[in-house]
This record gives structure tokens, sequence and C-alpha cells, in this order.
């Protein structure tokens, strides 16, 4: 049987804690924030936890098994 390997895309984008958590940065934060409001750029900043069903699909993509 060959093995699984896991998607270096999303590998690059997100980050998995010892615990199984992962975070990421939210999109649309590069450029052209001269038209969002002022809350919503400084929500970018921070770094965002995926939620228990996002998990669950990321852990079938990574083949792996994630915080639930």
């Amino acid at each position: 049987m060959p093995k699984h390997k896991s998607h270096k895309g999303l590998l690059k984008r997100i980050k998995v804690s010892a615990s199984g958590k992962v975070s990421f940065h939210s999109p649309n934060s590069r450029h052209l924030k001269s038209n969002k409001t002022g809350t919503a750029v400084r929500s970018y900043r921070r770094a965002r936890v995926l939620s228990k069903s996002e998990n669950r699909m990321l852990g079938k993509v990574l083949n792996r098994s994630l915080a639930n």
C-alpha cells in the first residue's frame, strides 16, 4: 500500500500546535486595505483558530488526527 501524503499547499498556510489546534492568518489581509474598515484591518493581524468541524475536514486532507 502506498503512503498517504499530506497536502503541501495547506501545510504552508497553517500551523498545527502540539495539542492539535490549527491556527492560520485571515485571508484578504495583504493589500487593498483602503476600502476596508479599521476594525476589519486590525482583526486581520491576529492569527485565527479553526473550529471543530473544520478540524475534522482538515484532518482528512492532512491524513492525521487534529484536536476535537
